[in-house]
């Protein structure tokens, strides 16, 4: 299980198991966030906790951030899938870095193509070192 805080500790989520890879999307909102997503869905591989406050954008997805440090803890999907499964995924930016260091990291052109790229080798560890 990965666990991860804002600044302040108030929110917090847990990742149940290892994310298979950690998306780095460079649409107008997650490029000026600077996050690391990791998906699943909410309550069944993630579960989220505390008070935030939301930034929605359009009518898919709501950004959650603390309301005290201002930090991004996650987004999640405004509707279900047709299971009633909400999708929700959370910024592994907020873990210790040693939990979620070896993640490869997945890159997505959510700016111009809305596509996956793929791999390049790099992961985590190397966006923050």
């Amino acid at each position: 299980m990965i666990e991860g805080s804002c600044h302040c500790g108030s929110v917090r989520w847990q990742f149940r198991g290892e994310p298979d890879g950690a998306t780095a999307c460079n649409c107008t909102v997650c490029r000026r966030y600077g996050v690391l997503w990791a998906y699943d869905y909410e309550g069944e591989g993630i579960s989220v906790s505390g008070v935030t406050q939301s930034y929605v954008r359009g009518t898919v997805l709501e950004f959650h951030f603390c309301p005290a440090c201002g930090c991004v803890a996650f987004w999640r999907g405004k509707k279900t899938d047709s299971q009633g499964r909400r999708r929700i995924a959370v910024n592994l930016r907020l873990a210790e870095p040693d939990a979620v260091a070896q993640i490869p990291i997945d890159h997505f052109d959510g700016l111009n193509s809305f596509e996956d790229l793929g791999r390049d080798g790099r992961c985590v560890a190397d966006y923050w070192f």
